[in-house]
């Protein structure tokens, strides 16, 4: 049975909040152990496919999108090479939901299937034309394949090891994203126009290494995209725009794990962004202009999702996972707008999270991968996900893989004799858009 109970916390111990010009609700948060086989009394869903991803040329590395045109989505798996953490897309099988395989390209005896990073592979239409293409930064190219036959549209040359990761910006106001970002590990970005030319680079932007993923918004509403890089933001032209500092006049730990938008805004100062940091221990909430309005310490907090998981609490909410703790536990963290801490969900591991409104009820449930299941903004399981027992979840996404405008949940499993499969569970009441163009995954999707 579900472990459900709200538990005291001081959070001056085991959070540390700065906010500016405001005091924390005292209101205590709920913990709820999702570890261990998931309730019987919970809803069980069974998926609505399931794939069994090409053991030649698949890998753990999954995304999801329209490539033939026609609903419902295809999926494209992919290795990855990597040598002393440079690494590069090194195969990629695209795969219809009834397991046939559309194409595959690359060498699948060169890397691994393993995933320990984004890996530079995306669907996406690159050309606005209404048809997807594949993506990929193999080692020292970038490789643009026709989404429905693999066939090489396009390729160029990039710097060795610039292909720690692939994403598309809007950088000259064209309306759609047709401009190529790739970087290294940690310390250099280039952008690339779709034809291959360099527009620039940057190397320690603001004199910090730079985020695993880049994040593209137009924070000042010119129709040009900014490019939030690490601990600082990008122009356009990608030079320097601001550099986030933590503490005035302190140099900030580590690096950026992540940014993600939590308010968009016609000025920047109302705009309202959440960012991680690796070593620096810190989960923020800053402007648009990259000033903190409060800081969460203590704890090596990871990827975030935003959305409305709580309705009974003003703004929206932040659901993060923590990572790099000595104990096996790792919670997925749940907190206010306002720098709250609402509840943890306490999983072996919370690495891969999403949200997703599952009911229909305008609501989002808190999806996480090795749980299997949903859960609510107050931590009660919602729906558990079925796998076999001897299968191990790892992935977990979400977005309308079968066409009726509803966001469907996609989960990757490591199943015996080291099979890989993707299942994919129907959202039956969520709610429909069908004039939105088949999305899968989407065109940035990312692990950070």
């Amino acid at each position: 049975m579900t472990k459900y109970f709200v538990v005291s916390i001081c959070l001056s111990c085991l959070f540390g909040l700065t906010l500016m010009g405001r005091e924390p609700s005292s209101e205590e948060p709920f913990t709820t152990e999702a570890r261990g086989f998931p309730p019987t009394e919970t809803p069980v869903v069974q998926p609505w496919r399931s794939v069994l991803i090409d053991p030649e040329y698949g890998g753990d590395w999954v995304v999801a999108g329209d490539l033939d045109g026609q609903p419902p989505v295809e999926v494209v798996a992919a290795q990855n090479f990597n040598r002393d953490d440079n690494h590069f897309t090194s195969a990629v099988v695209a795969q219809r939901l009834d397991g046939s395989v559309l194409w595959r390209w690359g060498d699948p005896g060169l890397g691994r299937r393993q995933l320990h990073h984004d890996v530079a592979c995306q669907i996406h239409d690159l050309d606005n034309d209404g048809r997807n293409e594949v993506i990929l930064a193999a080692d020292r190219e970038l490789i643009v394949l026709d989404g429905a036959t693999g066939k090489l549209k396009q390729q160029f040359a990039i710097p060795e090891h610039a292909s720690d990761c692939v994403v598309f910006a809007d950088l000259s106001g064209k309306g759609w994203r047709s401009e190529i970002l790739v970087k290294t590990r940690y310390t250099q970005i280039w952008a690339y126009t779709a034809e291959g030319r360099l527009l620039w680079t940057v190397q320690s932007p603001g004199g910090y290494r730079t985020a695993h993923q880049p994040l593209p918004v137009d924070l000042d509403g010119d129709g040009r995209e900014e490019i939030l890089a690490g601990y600082a933001a990008l122009n356009p032209d990608g030079q320097v725009r601001w550099v986030f500092e933590a503490e005035p006049g302190k140099p900030n730990g580590g690096h950026a794990d992540c940014w993600r938008v939590v308010r968009s805004a016609d000025r920047p100062e109302d705009w309202r962004l959440v960012l991680t940091m690796c070593g620096g221990e810190a989960l923020v909430l800053t402007d648009g202009l990259g000033r903190p309005l409060w800081r969460q310490t203590g704890l090596h907090y990871e990827s975030v999702d935003v959305g409305e998981v709580r309705p009974d609490v003003p703004g929206l909410e932040l659901v993060v996972d923590v990572d790099h703790l000595r104990t096996p536990e790792k919670p997925l963290c749940v907190f206010s707008e306002e720098g709250r801490l609402l509840g943890r969900i306490i999983t072996d591991y919370t690495r891969h999270h999403i949200l997703v409104d599952w009911n229909g009820d305008g609501v989002l449930e808190i999806g996480s991968a090795l749980p299997h299941g949903l859960f609510d903004g107050f931590g009660r399981r919602v729906v558990t996900f079925a796998v076999e027992p001897d299968e191990k979840p790892m992935l977990i996404m979400e977005g309308d893989m079968d066409g009726d405008g509803a966001q469907d949940v996609l989960l990757t499993t490591h199943g015996p004799d080291g099979q890989h499969w993707v299942h994919i569970f129907r959202n039956p009441s969520g709610p429909r858009n069908t004039n939105r163009k088949l999305e899968g995954t989407g065109e940035n999707f990312t692990l950070y």
